[in-house]
């Protein structure tokens, strides 16, 4: 069992039988009072996310997760299909569950499955990824060297993100999926 001075910012708990990852947190000590954490949890299986409290005295379990491969498939409506690569079980998660990071992951590549009690529950990807530009207009010569002035670009996920002038369409770049922002162009 795990207590509150187990918590930490991007650890893995079970509440309510369900899995959560705790986004933030904040220690807090009331005078004459025991300590508090309040922290901001992310239910891993709808993406919810809630504010949570826990006392001194709070007892809590880990989540126990595990991480699969698998292609992706296609995407219809609003859910995202899935192949296993290991047992060719396809499955499909909903937009809820991958949340923004699905803008980053690109038909027929592989991707990393975050799996809770041998169920698919959510998709983990690298902080950095390398996208082609499939769409961007023409920068204006002599503003190549402008680093502040920035254009629209079209990835080849459909996902748009704000690049420097110098970045031509065919170009791959690379985006942190954090922030979602331009780091720099991949030389070929």
């Amino acid at each position: 069992m795990l207590t509150i001075n187990d918590l930490k910012v991007g650890g893995f708990i079970k509440l309510d039988n369900e899995p959560y990852e705790i986004i933030s947190l904040e220690h807090i000590k009331v005078a004459q009072s025991h300590a508090i954490k309040r922290t901001k949890v992310k239910n891993l299986i709808t993406g919810h996310t809630y504010d949570k409290t826990f006392k001194n005295v709070d007892k809590f379990e880990e989540a126990e997760l595990s991480h699969t491969h698998a292609n992706f498939l296609y995407q219809e409506g609003e859910n995202y299909f899935f192949m296993d690569n290991a047992s060719y079980d396809q499955f499909s998660l909903n937009r809820e569950q991958v949340g923004e990071k699905i803008k980053y992951v690109k038909e027929g590549s592989d991707a990393e499955i975050l799996n809770f009690e041998d169920k698919p529950i959510n998709i983990d990807i690298p902080v950095k990824i390398a996208l082609k530009v499939t769409q961007t207009s023409e920068g204006v010569r002599g503003d190549t060297a402008q680093g502040s002035v920035q254009k629209e670009a079209v990835l080849e996920t459909g996902h748009k993100i704000k690049v420097p002038l110098f970045v031509k369409t065919g170009d791959t770049v690379l985006v942190n999926t954090e922030s979602g922002k331009y780091l720099e162009r991949v030389k070929k």
